[in-house]
């Protein structure tokens, strides 16, 4: 019997989207199916405290080994997919739907003299209109809601004759829930116009239906008649209601697999989804290697030959239709070698809009979470950091251990609000409170070279800055440990960077490794090696060195110095923007001496925009709260008798264009 803990995933692994959760057993076998609104609440209570557990599900997660999830946009879509891998697999917790039942369907018998809606289950009929599937306590809700604004026939037969022979409507019709074509009160013609727009509604066209009674309400609003705004405004809310839940995954006739991926410059997740009959039946996913120099088109070429290739491939498993973020490359012969396994025509093709186009985004949002989840589980596993590590050192030759290692970005636009990033990262994990953000300016702004130089240099002259004061605190103390306490620790400099790292890296190639090691050598700093990860070609290069370090694309240290190199860049880029953004607010009241930021918010707030402090007189702006006789004057003087362009100009942010006052 298995430990749930063994198997239980990470905090955070989970998504929160709504989705299909699968338990499976020791040999890979599917024992119970789920679906959840919120997959990590739902997920995480499989993993209380065993005594809180109900027996079936106690001897579930033991019998279990593994738990998988997919994702899904709708609880409607979560219900379809549980549905059909229940009905698939025939999990052995699975109690419900594993009979010979399906979920029941919204039907509308549109053959009939006055059509009927009603809840059906198993064979289809002629001449009627399905829609679903749902629950059963879903089904008759949305029934019920929908009659209100489409008072269609719903009673049986017999209530429908003796209706006719008495001349009086059932209950449903006393109560408007029913139109009583058995009476007369609408024609027979009138009667099938409402059931087809019933089916309408049902097959898609909320939208038309909502919006035309917006504009009736819109117009009882202006008779003043309230009374039947109010209840137009009641029929919008019910069938908005009924719109969201009714997402259906795709017409009934589409047989397509969708693919979709993500990708870095080492690996790409892939995740496809098997759609048959309009409805998700089977998903997959795969983490592969990237071939060198490989574009998206390429990768897509061998990936359908890969899953469609295989001497086990079955012919009815092709499908008609093939959807793909990225046509591959030679596709036209791809589907015509595709159309001779199936006997058939396929199609590959790139989605651009409507049910097909966000149906891929839901398996382009499950690739992604496959990415997150395989790197997180490579960097979280410690025998593959201690890999990492051990590679590292190995492949650069260096002496001693890589405990921490640094790394550094610059990050600005065409030389503009540069900036510049450090990272940490101790046993091969992230220690975020030791990262840094530093601002170039000057002759260090000049170029990347230049503000690398300058970043390296300052980093590490405070940290001999630092030991060299902490130092002489100790001499003074007396203490060979260096341990301070009482007053000498209250007048200890604080430190601003812990004790320096065993690695540098630098996100370029030679030029920036070059500046960085220049860096070091000034400051007499023997013991830090310097490294550079270039991009293109994630090739490793090192000081003085005319050829770079090529690490195997499948090593686990290349992958760290990738994860440590985009920590950086994410970190650099991050600080670059929010410095932009402060940079690119500009005022004519920045000219003001004495005139800071919160005494203009006090001047704008009191008078109400730009335009009105430049009218008022100095004696008015003195009015203003922080604003003396002679901030007042200048402020006066400034936008009246300063430059004509600058005073006419209010305060814009240079980004978005906003005036701001």
């Amino acid at each position: 019997m298995a430990d749930p803990a063994s198997y239980r995933p990470r905090p955070g692994e989970i998504p929160t989207d709504p989705g299909v959760y699968r338990f499976r057993d020791e040999h890979g076998r599917i024992i119970y199916v789920g679906k959840a609104k919120n997959l990590r609440s739902r997920l995480n209570s499989y993993f209380a405290n065993p005594a809180t557990l109900l027996p079936k599900t106690h001897a579930m997660v033991h019998h279990a080994a593994s738990v998988q999830w997919t994702t899904v946009g709708s609880e409607l879509e979560a219900l379809q997919l549980e549905y059909t891998w229940i009905k698939e697999f025939t999990p052995r917790y699975n109690l419900a739907f594993r009979d010979d039942k399906t979920y029941p369907y919204l039907a509308v018998s549109m053959g009939e003299k006055y059509p009927r809606v009603q809840v059906m289950r198993g064979e289809r009929r002629k001449g009627t209109k399905y829609f679903g599937p749902y629950t059963a306590g879903a089904i008759r809700e949305t029934m019920d809601t929908l009659l209100r604004v489409f008072p269609v026939r719903s009673c049986s037969v017999g209530v429908l004759r003796r209706a006719e022979r008495s001349g009086r409507p059932c209950l449903l019709g006393y109560i408007d829930k029913c139109a009583a074509p058995c009476v007369g009160r609408i024609s027979e013609e009138e009667h099938k116009a409402l059931a087809q727009d019933f089916c309408d509604f049902m097959g898609g066209e909320a939208k038309r239906f909502i919006g035309k009674l917006e504009q009736q309400m819109a117009a009882a609003v202006a008779e003043l008649d309230y009374e039947q705004a109010a209840r137009l405004r009641d029929d919008i809310i019910a069938l908005r209601k009924v719109f969201e839940r009714n997402a259906v995954v795709l017409g009934e006739d589409t047989n397509a697999d969708i693919f979709a991926v993500e990708q870095d410059d080492l690996e790409a997740a892939v995740q496809v989804f098997h759609v048959r009959g309009g409805r998700i039946r089977g998903q997959r996913g795969w983490v592969v290697e990237k071939v060198e120099d490989a574009t998206e088109a390429d990768l897509w070429e061998h990936l359908m030959q890969q899953v469609y290739g295989g001497e086990e491939q079955q012919q009815d498993s092709i499908p008609r239709q093939i959807l793909v973020p990225e046509l591959p490359a030679n596709h036209e012969d791809l589907a015509q070698w595709l159309a001779g396994l199936r006997n058939g025509p396929v199609e590959i093709k790139v989605p651009q809009r409507g049910e097909k186009a966000a149906l891929m985004e839901t398996v382009r949002q499950n690739a992604t979470q496959a990415m997150a989840l395989h790197k997180s589980r490579r960097a979280g596993d410690l025998t593959t950091r201690s890999l990492a590590l051990q590679e590292l050192q190995e492949a650069l030759d260096l002496p001693m251990p890589l405990l921490r290692i640094e790394c550094y970005d610059i990050s600005h636009v065409q030389g503009t609000n540069v900036v510049a990033s450090m990272v940490v990262v101790e046993d091969g994990l992230a220690k975020k409170g030791e990262y840094r953000k530093f601002a170039i300016t000057g002759e260090a702004a000049i170029d990347d070279t230049a503000s690398m130089h300058d970043v390296i240099t300052r980093r590490f002259r405070n940290y001999l800055a630092e030991s060299e004061a902490r130092a002489n605190a100790v001499a003074a103390t007396g203490e060979v440990s260096g341990a301070l306490t009482g007053e000498d620790a209250a007048e200890a400099p604080k430190s601003k960077f812990a004790y320096p790292p065993n690695l540098v890296v630098v996100d370029g190639g030679i030029p920036q490794v070059n500046a960085a090691q220049r860096a070091l050598a000034e400051l007499g700093i023997t013991d830090v090696a310097v490294i550079g990860l270039a991009k293109r070609l994630e090739e490793v290069w090192v000081p003085d060195s005319d050829f770079p370090v090529i690490l195997p694309r499948s090593s686990e240290g290349l992958y760290l110095l990738q994860r440590i190199r985009d920590e950086a860049h994410r970190f650099a880029i991050t600080f670059h923007r929010a410095k932009r953004g402060k940079a690119m607010t500009a005022s004519v009241l920045d000219t003001v001496p004495g005139l800071g930021a919160a005494k203009q918010k006090a001047l704008l707030d009191h008078f109400g925009s730009m335009k009105k402090v430049r009218a008022a007189p100095a004696e008015e702006l003195a009015a203003a709260k922080g604003i003396g006789p002679v901030l007042a004057q200048a402020i006066h003087d400034t936008l009246n008798t300063g430059d004509e362009a600058n005073a006419a100009a209010p305060a814009v942010n240079m980004t978005t264009g906003e005036i701001l006052d």
